[in-house]
């Protein structure tokens, strides 16, 4: 498949702290990989384990949207901006930096880990007024259709961001298609495959395997398993201030 890089789950980076267990597409921490830094604005895309009890400490960030989506369990959050709250499984969060926040996260079950996305894009903009959300998901919005979950639009569904990137999840029964249709012709697609397998073209992309895309207007996938997706439409060329 022209324009496209596959990211294989085992290519990821691990590393493993006892409390937290955590696989990076890019580099982050101590794993570095020049060949993968970030696919255009998309900088960090971690699958992260929290174990029961256990999280992050409060610690800063500035000029960075990042977006939690737990996959299991509860996260609880809390921030200098006055924001004490948990987030479920099926739930969205997102924080834009901007300015400056420090913030907290950590699992409030005693028993039970925590498995969530930690995802971070570059900002269209430098210093926005740091803000916060967090809104459910609905399976049924998701059934056999992308269910868009976020966008650059406070009118539209889903939380927003300050980028031209819109994000869907889709869970897809085995032998079931479904087509996308980019919002923004100039932005590339990053395809992460939670649970299940499907193909794309002549791509078999499994369990935590994903695919990033460019130069392509619209695709369709197969599913070959049930599968639950998410799916990443973002900029692919990077904001000026990075120039």
């Amino acid at each position: 498949m022209e324009n496209s890089i596959i990211y294989k789950a085992d290519s990821r980076g691990y590393a493993n702290h006892g409390w937290l267990e955590s696989y990076h597409t890019f580099s982050f921490a101590n794993y570095r990989n020049n060949d993968r830094v970030h696919f255009g604005v998309l900088r960090v895309v971690n699958d992260d384990r929290v174990a029961a009890g256990m999280g992050f400490g409060t610690h800063p960030h500035e000029n960075m949207e990042i977006v939690s989506i737990p996959l299991s369990g509860n996260l609880s959050h809390r921030d200098d901006m006055g924001n004490g709250t948990i987030i479920t499984t099926d739930e969205i969060q997102v924080m834009s930096a901007g300015t400056g926040v420090e913030h907290s996260e950590f699992n409030p079950d005693e028993n039970n880990e925590t498995r969530f996305l930690q995802i971070w894009l570059f900002p269209n903009k430098l210093h926005v007024e740091p803000r916060y959300d967090q809104q459910k998901l609905s399976k049924a919005d998701r059934q056999n259709k992308w269910d868009q979950i976020l966008s650059p639009n406070k009118e539209d569904k889903g939380v927003w961001i300050h980028q031209n990137a819109w994000f869907s999840m889709s869970d897809l029964e085995r032998g079931k298609s479904l087509s996308y249709q980019l919002n923004d012709k100039t932005n590339g697609v990053y395809l992460f495959v939670l649970e299940g397998s499907i193909t794309l073209d002549d791509v078999v992309l499994d369990r935590r395997d994903a695919i990033g895309f460019w130069n392509r207007e619209k695709f369709e996938i197969t599913a070959s398993t049930d599968a639950h997706l998410l799916l990443m439409e973002v900029p692919m060329e990077l904001p000026a201030y990075l120039s």
